[in-house]
């Protein structure tokens, strides 16, 4: 195996470690054996590109502190990314009240219909304070 390779996959366990995955192979797949178990932050390690998911996690830990039946009761606001209202996660998933990767997987279409990117959304929330 070449250095480089040995180098890539050191560095993929590395980050995985640091976000609660475990690097097998190619791949990266949660360190608990199931989804339902694996926290929100880890989910959304597995489905936001790498280079948004600083962006990405930015806006979920500003809007809702990760808590996937985070409510807002002025606006009724929910879940990790606010949605409002929350129902319109249900394009995503029948489970959208308790689903972390239902709520992440529309949050990621959102913010790439909406923005372009979570990178861009994140530009957009630092300057508004919402996105």
């Amino acid at each position: 195996m070449p250095t480089f390779k040995l180098r890539m996959r050191t560095s993929a366990a590395l980050l995985a470690g640091a976000a609660g995955l475990t690097a097998i192979g190619a791949g990266v797949v949660p360190a608990t054996a199931s989804a339902a178990t694996a926290s929100p932050q880890a989910i959304a390690a597995q489905i936001v590109p790498a280079n948004q998911l600083s962006s990405f996690s930015q806006i979920i830990s500003h809007e809702s502190s990760w808590n996937v039946t985070a409510t807002n009761p002025s606006s009724g606001a929910y879940g990790l990314a606010q949605a409002l209202p929350g129902s319109k996660m249900a394009t995503h998933g029948s489970d959208w009240k308790t689903s972390a990767t239902t709520q992440i997987r529309w949050a990621l279409d959102y913010m790439n219909s909406r923005y372009g990117s979570p990178n861009a959304a994140w530009t957009f929330w630092q300057n508004h304070h919402w996105y």
